[in-house]
């Protein structure tokens, strides 16, 4: 296997063991998708401060992808990827929406099916639990986008605890004057399936139990998106999980720990769920986070708690910092244990593996990761992907990674200017920037992303902030109108 490293005893995975893999009914599908994860802060990629004893247990019964990638390094362009299993780029999607609910026009586009769209007609029972951040309006609710069960919430962020939840202070905050954010809807009630969602207990806590609850239901296959909002802003942990990392500094830096572990805890809360109703070990099991921790940058001077170490900057960079993220797959009765997969996968490869394992429709628009399961078994050589593409605001920032090489331009100048090529077998952490050196490699690899952005739409959004504007900008003027108006009618006089 020339793209896996085994740690465990893994001769099982011969052709007997293949036939009996086969002869398994088709697996259940839980995705767990952290929110701004640092890279190095979970045990499983090498932190030894933040606890993380049930996703490191995973990662040692299963597949650790150390070249793990989502489609962008922040958080809506990147779940647009992932669950529709294609570059958003494809469908115009470069923005985070804002919470919006009477803009019918303004979400991920209805053309392009989710994961779980594709798996419904084979019979599989689908959820979402937490974060969806793709459209707040009816047409781009979750539980008309394939997921049968919906508890969570549309925004792109939300406080962690009950008593934050004031509806007037939600529109308050949106409706501010200097404020324009993407996680307008923060302090909104919880949703469920459409109706108010019960929430008093930390919110971690409350969709690590509704998720529990849902994989331990009913004997059809499932396909459950658990989609945490740790560690992501507004950083809110248990005391007494804060206290536990109290020698940690700066403060900012102890309540994220906390988070992470409060997050850790309710994954053990769900896998207990999965192993108490005997569906463990027929349940492929992905976890990554959307993109890579936060940084400080402009506008952002303070976000200074996350370690995407070894790796260069991170949410919102071209480096590696911004995409390359934690990721395991783990799934006792399909893949072998203490796999260290090493060429480049994609979280487009894990709607293309669900609806392949699934049997689920794998019609037009078509599908661009790859079902990963042959590669991490060996049954197939090579590297899933010839290439893997970035790009954001129509193309002021891109990249392209081939198993050997990396070409890129920053979108944000206070990340750096000019084109950077990197060596990413002899330099994996991007330090000695080849773009004036190795000018026959970026020919090469700025032909391979041109070739890719051919098939791409111009960005057809406006980020929440410019969004939040332009709204405002509306029901001002409307007002203006309408006070004009007013003023030159005349009273009603009554004899």
């Amino acid at each position: 296997m020339k793209y896996a490293t085994l740690y465990a005893a893994v001769a099982a995975v011969g052709l007997g063991s293949a036939l009996a893999i086969a002869a398994e009914p088709r697996p259940n599908v839980l995705v767990i998708m952290a929110d701004d994860l640092g890279y190095a802060d979970t045990g499983f990629t090498g932190s030894k401060v933040i606890q993380t004893p049930r996703l490191d247990a995973l990662a040692a019964g299963g597949v650790v992808f150390e070249n793990g990638y989502v489609t962008h390094p922040y958080c809506g362009p990147s779940r647009a990827g992932f669950i529709t299993g294609r570059y958003q780029a494809r469908f115009g999607v470069e923005v985070n929406f804002t919470y919006s609910p009477y803009d019918r026009l303004s979400g991920l586009p209805v053309d392009q099916p989710t994961f779980a769209q594709r798996l419904k007609p084979a019979g599989y029972r689908t959820g979402i639990v937490g974060k969806w951040h793709l459209g707040a309006s009816p047409p781009f609710h979750p539980n008309r986008r394939g997921f049968d069960h919906f508890y969570g919430f549309l925004s792109g962020g939300h406080c962690y605890f009950p008593e934050g939840v004031n509806f007037s202070h939600a529109l308050l905050t949106a409706a501010g004057k200097n404020h324009y954010s993407a996680n307008e809807g923060v302090y909104l009630p919880l949703n469920r399936n459409g109706a108010t969602g019960a929430f008093t207990e930390y919110l971690t806590t409350a969709l690590s139990r509704d998720a529990a609850e849902f994989v331990a239901q009913g004997d059809e296959p499932f396909c459950l998106f658990l989609a945490y909002n740790a560690p992501h802003g507004p950083l809110e942990a248990p005391a007494e999980l804060i206290e536990k990392y109290r020698d940690l500094e700066p403060r900012n830096r102890r309540v994220y720990a906390a988070m992470i572990d409060a997050m850790d805890q309710g994954v053990g809360m769900v896998v207990d769920a999965l192993e108490t109703s005997g569906k463990l070990d027929n349940t492929l099991i992905f976890f990554l986070s959307d993109n890579g921790g936060v940084v400080p940058k402009s506008g952002h001077e303070n976000e200074n708690w996350a370690d995407n170490g070894p790796f260069r900057k991170g949410k919102g960079s071209m480096l590696e910092g911004g995409s390359h993220v934690p990721f395991i797959a783990h799934w006792p009765a399909g893949l072998p244990a203490g796999v260290r997969f090493t060429a480049p996968v994609s979280s487009l490869d894990i709607a293309a593996t669900a609806v392949a394992l699934g049997g689920g429709d794998t019609s037009e628009p078509a599908l661009e990761g790859v079902n990963l399961i042959p590669y991490v078994r060996g049954e197939v050589d090579g590297p899933p992907h010839a290439a893997l593409f970035w790009r954001v605001s129509d193309g002021v920032g891109w990249a392209v990674r081939t198993p050997e090489a990396k070409l890129l331009k920053e979108g944000r100048r206070e990340f750096g200017a000019g084109a950077q090529l990197y060596d990413m077998v002899a330099d994996p952490y991007e330090s000695d920037n080849r773009a004036e050196v190795d000018l026959e490699t970026r020919a090469t690899l700025a032909q391979r992303w041109n070739d890719w952005n051919r098939g791409n739409r111009a960005n057809g959004y406006l980020q929440a902030g410019a969004y939040q504007k332009k709204r405002r900008a509306f029901y001002e003027s409307l007002r203006a109108e309408l006070d004009e108006k007013a003023a030159k009618s005349m009273p009603l006089v009554v004899e």
